[in-house]
């Protein structure tokens, strides 16, 4: 993971060229109008000092800029390494041409790793308009050190809360059955608190792990099915939803076959799944289906409860942001960093996923996920 201060840095620069640097290459076409605006010589000049590579790719993805840091990071020739020149002709790193065809396609950024002469080398390829995309190099090697450190200390939190909750849920559980009355249902509410402070530690912990996890990162992918890896997450529910009356209905082809890590796919599904269970009334069904969308897997999982508010679109994949609790139809209480957690799940396994109302009422949570065995 980047630090914040260069990713701030590198989508306000791609910000920049993705509005400026077609305009100088092409011509504006027009008298601007009002003030003037940012010359783009100046965009350029920040660039060729900033202490990270950059290079500026037209959308038939040949090299149009290229800074000096991006030249010693790729450790090329210049008159390889220049512009007008194809980037696949330019250099032979088959993954970097992959993420900026992926940046461009998807219409989002897209980030990418590997090893180049012994130095650990990182890109974020960041889409613009008329398919510009503007590709981010730097160093892994201060980064890794920064990743392990936070990793180290969200792993030394979560370890010592965890001991003192155990303490206090074993203490909760004697007080249980010897109080009564006023006292006993005290008793009740504080061993529901820390079920949800033992289950916020458990998914911070999960949550830090896969941020620092990158994209098809080490040796866990192997083959799975879809389908199957759904039955398996509502089996884990069953007894919640039987207790409510509430059904799964699955529609899914005979094989779904993907490439991914089990472990994690089967808490992203079952955390969507959970989510539908916690919005749907008694005695309705949660409705899952699985098609093929071009070289995608499109995973729909919708609920019939109240749908989804406007801040609840905008805002459903922000750490522990937590819905109107009127429209959960479960007293369960959750740590508010579910959908967050399928998010990096998704964005780990080259997908994604998004929310919407269904239009005949209910929710929806599309994930969308590499087709591949």
């Amino acid at each position: 993971m980047a630090d914040p201060l260069t990713l701030a840095v590198g989508l306000g620069l791609g910000w920049l060229l993705a509005r400026l640097l077609p305009w100088r290459l092409r011509g504006s076409g027009s008298e601007h109008q009002g003030p003037r605006p940012l010359p783009p010589s100046q965009v350029l000049d920040w660039i060729d000092a900033a202490p990270q590579g950059w290079l500026v790719l037209d959308p038939l993805t040949t090299i149009q800029y290229v800074n000096p840091r991006a030249r010693r990071l790729l450790q090329q020739p210049s008159d390889r390494l220049r512009r007008g020149v194809p980037l696949a002709d330019a250099m032979e790193i088959p993954e970097l041409l992959e993420v900026v065809l992926d940046a461009r396609r998807l219409g989002r950024p897209q980030r990418v790793d590997w090893m180049k002469g012994g130095e650990p080398l990182e890109a974020h390829a960041l889409p613009g308009q008329d398919g510009w995309v503007g590709v981010l190099l730097q160093s892994r090697r201060s980064l890794e050190a920064q990743l392990e450190q936070q990793e180290r200390w969200v792993s030394d939190v979560a370890h010592e809360l965890r001991t003192p909750l155990t303490a206090l849920r074993l203490v909760g559980d004697s007080l249980a059955g010897q109080l009564e009355g006023r006292n006993g249902v005290l008793v009740q509410r504080l061993q529901r608190e820390l079920d949800r402070l033992q289950l916020l530690v458990n998914d911070l912990l999960e949550l830090s792990r896969l941020e620092n996890t990158l994209h098809r990162e080490g040796g866990r992918y192997t083959s799975l099915d879809l389908s199957e890896l759904v039955t398996a997450a509502w089996a884990s529910l069953a007894p919640l939803a039987e207790r409510r009356e509430i059904s799964l209905q699955l529609s899914a082809p005979a094989a779904a076959a993907l490439r991914g890590d089990g472990s994690r796919l089967h808490r992203a599904l079952l955390n969507l799944l959970d989510n539908a269970l916690r919005h749907s009334p008694d005695a309705a069904a949660v409705e899952v289906s699985v098609q093929p969308s071009g070289n995608w897997w499109l995973l729909s999982v919708r609920d019939h409860g109240g749908g989804l508010s406007e801040e609840d679109e905008r805002r459903m994949f922000e750490r522990f942001y937590r819905g109107d609790p009127s429209r959960e139809r479960s007293q369960r209480g959750g740590s508010g960093l579910g959908l967050a957690i399928v998010q990096q799940i998704a964005v780990t396994h080259g997908g994604r996923v998004q929310g919407r109302n269904h239009a005949e009422g209910g929710a929806v949570m599309d994930l969308l996920l590499p087709r591949g065995g």
